[in-house]
């Protein structure tokens, strides 16, 4: 593992690019090199390209703002020789998205995304680096069919399930799970808006955000496969109903969760699985890792979006009300920050998973 990795984010401009730019500030083990967006801002300074629109309640790291921007397609080759890896967080369409990510693989410039477009091929691994950091071993295969030495392509999970699928998951292998129902509360910075860009959600709450309720029952069975010779093999359960609804918000996604057991647990035992769950990054105490992922509140008002969702630097997920329910096992409710374990710091914490395994060297 080299002392540091030069860094480079694709999409730099959008609400996760610019935080991607300020996790990567300070960081022990990646330096922010390059910054490439669309080719409107290409040949602009960063903070000339980004400042109309800078959208977080941190400032923009002084070290990104003379960064000249590059064209994220017609300058790929460049932005590939000037670094080891590169965050991807790109608004274009799917197929172009995969278009664009292969072909910085191929071009030995390995990919670490947080869109969406390459969670279903099935030798990309989608990754949530406490529940499957093993799944990272498949890109030996997209090696050969790519062709590449050192060029792949790995992905995170959605932001909606960021919260749900990890208490899920600690109680899944033990208990049993037969089958779970979900409804997420989701933040507007899910859509990249603040109250100033989307102005009709202030009082409001939207039933429907397009692709989410798909991927919120979907994902988690990709997360929770393994992988056979060249793919990766989703498991067959369970099975997770969801509703997904946009509310007034800034920051931190909510979800509701009624589950039903195999082997019904006590509420002791529940709590007990949550507070002493740990993974790969923490035993590997990599520099994002929350040092507990999961904390459970015994308040009944907790755990809340503005009080909680900056948890262990907005790493840990928030977890409170577990209860008996009348038609299941069990109700809870879990939070976690959506721009931050959702979507960027979920990225960079599996960019340091892969640097620890050797992936970038």
């Amino acid at each position: 593992m080299k002392e540091k990795y030069n860094v480079g984010i694709i999409g730099a401009t959008g609400m996760v690019g610019q935080r991607f730019a300020t996790l990567l500030e300070n960081h022990p083990w990646f330096q922010l090199t390059a910054i490439a967006a669309s080719a409107r801002s290409a040949g602009k300074t960063y903070w000339e390209a980004v400042s109309p629109r800078w959208a977080l309640d941190v400032p923009c790291p002084e070290e990104a703002k003379p960064l000249v921007v590059l064209d994220a397609e017609a300058d790929a080759e460049k932005l590939a020789g000037m670094v080891d890896f590169c965050f991807c967080a790109v608004d274009m369409k799917k197929e172009e998205i995969r278009a664009l990510e292969e072909k910085y693989a191929k071009l030995e410039c390995p990919v670490v995304s947080n869109n969406s477009a390459n969670r279903w091929t099935d030798d990309v691994p989608m990754v949530v680096p406490e529940i499957n950091a093993d799944h990272i071993a498949i890109i030996d295969q997209q090696r050969k069919r790519l062709g590449t030495s050192r060029g792949f392509i790995a992905v995170k999970s959605n932001c909606s399930l960021q919260s749900y699928v990890p208490a899920l998951n600690a109680l899944k292998d033990k208990y049993g799970i037969k089958q779970a129902m979900v409804c997420t509360y989701q933040a507007i910075s899910g859509a990249g808006k603040t109250f100033e860009t989307m102005p009709e959600i202030i009082d409001n709450v939207i039933p429907y955000i397009g692709g989410e309720e798909e991927k919120s029952e979907q994902e988690p069975l990709k997360i929770w496969g393994h992988i056979e010779g060249n793919r990766i093999v989703n498991a067959d359960g369970p099975k997770i109903s969801s509703q997904c609804l946009r509310v007034p918000v800034s920051d931190g996604h909510t979800a509701a969760i009624f589950v039903q057991f195999d082997k019904k647990p006590t509420k002791e035992e529940v709590i007990k699985a949550w507070t002493e769950y740990s993974g790969v990054p923490q035993e590997l105490e990599l520099p994002s890792a929350p040092k507990q992922f999961l904390h459970y509140f015994t308040e009944d008002n907790r755990p809340q979006a503005k009080l909680d969702r900056n948890l262990e630097n907005g790493m840990a997920i928030s977890i409170g009300r577990l209860r008996d329910d009348i038609i299941w096992d069990y109700k809870f409710v879990c939070l976690s920050h959506n721009t931050l374990r959702g979507a960027a710091g979920g990225a960079v914490l599996m960019a340091e998973l892969l640097a620890a395994k050797g992936y970038f060297d």
